[in-house]
């Protein structure tokens, strides 16, 4: 709630205002009544579909993925933001790129696809990732802790 997502959003149209090729995706609150009830993936290309929404039962079903008071729905998250992740890995080399990653967090991290395709992204010579990582709080997340910590990522506090 300090502006990350904010933030990304109007580098992202100074970007795409350059004349810079850039991909990738946000994740936008949905609200119902005043209150916050999920969130939405939104992709730069348009596309969005649901990451997580308010569980109306506190007894877990199946097999959920939850994050407090959210179930996260991998699926559809998967299916927006994977193809769009291997898009980008399997590009021309010649094309440089900026892909935007907001956010690499909790309920992101259910899914070893794509904790699989922002490995691959972060290695790809071509790309220039531009992300949001949560300040860490309590169980450190691996993938963000092993982000933080590369050579190659510059961090910068958002408050």
């Amino acid at each position: 709630g300090v502006g990350k997502t904010t933030l990304i959003q109007k580098v992202t149209q100074a970007l795409k205002s350059s004349g810079i090729p850039i991909d990738g995706f946000y994740t936008e609150e949905v609200r119902e009544g005043g209150r916050r009830t999920g969130f939405d993936v939104v992709t730069l290309s348009g596309k969005r579909g649901p990451l997580s929404r308010v569980s109306s039962d506190s007894s877990t079903s199946r097999r959920e993925y939850r994050v407090g008071q959210y179930v996260v729905d991998l699926l559809s998250f998967e299916q927006l933001v994977l193809p769009m992740l291997r898009n980008i890995n399997h590009g021309s080399d010649a094309e440089k790129k900026i892909c935007v990653i907001d956010e690499i967090g909790k309920m992101e991290l259910f899914s070893q696809a794509f904790i699989q395709a922002v490995r691959q992204t972060l290695t790809g010579s071509g790309t220039m990732v531009l992300g949001t990582i949560p300040i860490p709080k309590g169980k450190p997340l691996d993938l963000v802790e092993e982000i933080r910590s590369r050579k190659d990522v510059k961090v910068f506090n958002v408050s």
